[in-house]
């Protein structure tokens, strides 16, 4: 398991706050989407503020995807 600050919602196995292992943060239409994957290989998804996003990143729990 990842000590990543991000979690969300696995679709697949219907658990919340799932933490999610290497997330990338892109900028989607004024948007912020962090996309990764679970423990499984499951892809995730969450959708976060500007201040959020930006946090993660600066404490090196996500990269920098596109549109930033």
């Amino acid at each position: 398991m990842a000590a990543s600050g991000i979690t969300a919602y696995s679709v697949k196995t219907k658990t919340k706050n799932v933490p999610m292992i290497d997330p990338v943060i892109d900028i989607k239409s004024g948007r912020y989407i962090a996309t990764g994957k679970d423990a499984e290989g499951n892809k995730m998804a969450a959708i976060m503020g500007k201040a959020t996003a930006e946090e993660h990143v600066k404490n090196g729990n996500a990269k920098k995807g596109s549109g930033w």
